[in-house]
């Protein structure tokens, strides 16, 4: 059986990170961008390529990953968040629903009847240990009708309504309030 060489960098970055859920968009940032850095530079110089194309393209890597992980981070809701997010995300829900029903009643063959998406991002309140200005969010179910985990995303800045992001493994639709 071949090893493989950069097995052993995969098992340090899991290891790694598998403890941010309740870190800072900056603290997140600095770990993920550190990780994706150490372990393409790792990969790059294991496959023997010149230190010249291998450390650029490592702190590349180390400030894409970064970024992307200061913009959204995540901690554990309260009971009170998801109370909030849950409320909100029923009062959404209904206008979402609202606004389906009178798109297809009015007639219209140019207006396209909206699909409700399967998951919508509602607001939620900031905790004790929500970053300061950041947007908290939960991430609610529409077919189940449930919040989905028990995770509040700290965003970086404000989505507009309408638009949508990949939180974890799924794509929400964010809704606001």
């Amino acid at each position: 059986m071949k090893k493989s060489k950069f097995l052993p960098f995969v098992v340090v970055a899991a290891l790694f990170t598998s403890s941010c859920e309740n870190m800072s968009p900056g603290e997140n940032a600095a770990v993920m961008g550190g990780a994706a850095g150490v372990v393409t530079g790792g990969v790059l110089a294991l496959a023997g390529v010149d230190p010249s194309i291998t450390i650029p393209v490592a702190a590349g890597a180390a400030l894409l990953a970064g970024g992307a992980a200061y913009i959204v981070s995540k901690q554990q809701a309260t009971k009170k968040q998801e109370q909030i997010a849950l409320e909100n995300a029923r009062a959404a829900e209904a206008k979402l629903l609202a606004q389906q029903k009178k798109t297809s009643t009015s007639g219209s063959v140019a207006k396209k009847t909206s699909k409700k998406p399967k998951y919508i991002a509602v607001d939620t309140v900031a905790s004790d240990q929500s970053p300061a200005k950041s947007k908290q969010v939960m991430i609610y179910d529409t077919e189940s009708k449930r919040i989905v985990g028990n995770s509040v995303y700290n965003l970086g800045r404000q989505p507009q309504p309408g638009s949508t992001a990949k939180y974890d493994m799924m794509t929400a639709q964010y809704v606001g309030r």
